[in-house]
């Protein structure tokens, strides 16, 4: 029973949720301290920002492409650019899978950028700019219709939506938006611990006896009672104003990484000792495993995808399906944009399935 129900929760931890912190952290105070510069540059090279935009995408987890959502709703890059981050990223699953393999997930952020670049020009080169409320109020103010506001002959980004503006008040269920609190604090020193095993256990260089299965079970733990008392995390991942920030928010991608990795593994484990199911059923192979897999990542939000990951990591799928569903996924970006230009997050959405079905396709032919 150790090895069906504990060791996979150990494991989600040890081997995801662990690595997963040592990359969270370097990549939110980089976020921290470069982010704005980023978004600006971005604006200002706007000709380029289909590719700019899949370009800013490759750090793993949503950030990057909230960024370029939130500069489409101000109406400071158009749809190409859109589209081709939510072809490009990889979400939250990109932490999973680059912890357990790193070579392959470097290999998918290529194809991603490409694909996602290519996809967004294409967007572009064929005049698909679906209205949004920027526009309609650039309109009404008799300014250029790209949704920039021409003042005195210059071109200026309107002013960001409330529900886009990095303020600390987007923050619900929290008196202190900026406290990192006791629960992120005691998973940040699991997280420590577990480091300290985890890594000599992950090179092989001891054995994944009682500690790593105890500290791994207690950091699970730990990460599904941080995501539960997590309500009070942005509902749009604005860059990270404070080394706390970081701390919090990185502590909330962790929790919520291991959690869905945690249920994903523990899901499989359960699944393959009932039945022996090993995954070869599942209509996960050739072109409907594609199909699927596309199909699969319509669906808004990491939480899915994380678990779809899970299933490949597992042995569960073939690998163009999973590039099937990277490309066509949207991760937690799609959400914001849903809320506020829902026509341009649908179209989207349903644009990103067709180089998904494509590529995927095509991976398939070559074996």
């Amino acid at each position: 029973m150790t090895e069906v129900l504990l060791r996979p929760l150990a494991d989600a931890f040890m081997q995801v949720g662990v690595f997963v912190a040592l990359l969270v952290a370097p990549f939110g105070w980089a976020q921290h301290r470069w982010g704005d510069q980023l978004a600006a540059a971005l604006t200002r090279h706007a000709r380029h920002a289909p590719a700019a935009a899949a370009l800013l995408t490759m750090p793993p987890g949503c950030g990057g492409a909230i960024i370029v959502m939130s500069l489409y709703a101000r109406g400071a890059v158009g749809f190409g650019a859109a589209v081709a981050a939510l072809v490009a990223t990889m979400g939250d699953a990109s932490w999973v899978l680059l912890a357990a393999d790193p070579v392959l997930t470097l290999k998918l952020k290529a194809l991603l950028l490409l694909t996602g670049a290519t996809t967004g020009y294409v967007v572009d080169a064929l005049g698909i700019t679906p209205r949004r409320r920027v526009d309609a109020q650039s309109l009404g103010a008799s300014s250029p219709s790209a949704g920039l506001v021409g003042v005195g002959g210059r071109v200026v980004v309107p002013a960001p939506p409330p529900s886009l503006a990095p303020a600390g008040d987007q923050y619900v269920g929290s008196a202190d938006p900026a406290r990192v609190g006791p629960t992120c604090t005691t998973l940040w020193v699991v997280l420590g611990v577990g480091a300290l095993v985890a890594v000599p256990v992950s090179f092989q260089l001891a054995p994944a006896g009682t500690a790593y299965l105890a500290l791994g079970v207690l950091g699970t733990l730990a990460a599904v009672v941080a995501l539960v008392q997590g309500r009070g995390r942005a509902t749009v991942a604005a860059p990270p104003t404070s080394l706390r920030a970081v701390a919090r928010d990185g502590g909330h991608e962790v929790a919520l990484i291991t959690t869905w990795v945690a249920l994903a593994y523990l899901s499989w484990s359960l699944l393959n000792h009932l039945t022996g199911f090993d995954g070869s059923q599942l209509p996960l192979l050739g072109v409907t495993g594609v199909a699927v897999g596309a199909l699969v990542g319509l669906v808004p939000g990491c939480a899915v995808q994380i678990v779809f990951t899970g299933i490949f990591l597992a042995g569960g799928m073939p690998l163009p399906t999973l590039v099937a569903n990277t490309i066509s996924q949207d991760g937690d970006a799609l959400l914001p944009l849903l809320v506020l230009e829902h026509r341009s997050a649908l179209l989207a959405s349903l644009i990103t399935t067709m180089p998904a079905l494509l590529v995927g396709g095509v991976l398939l032919l070559l074996g």
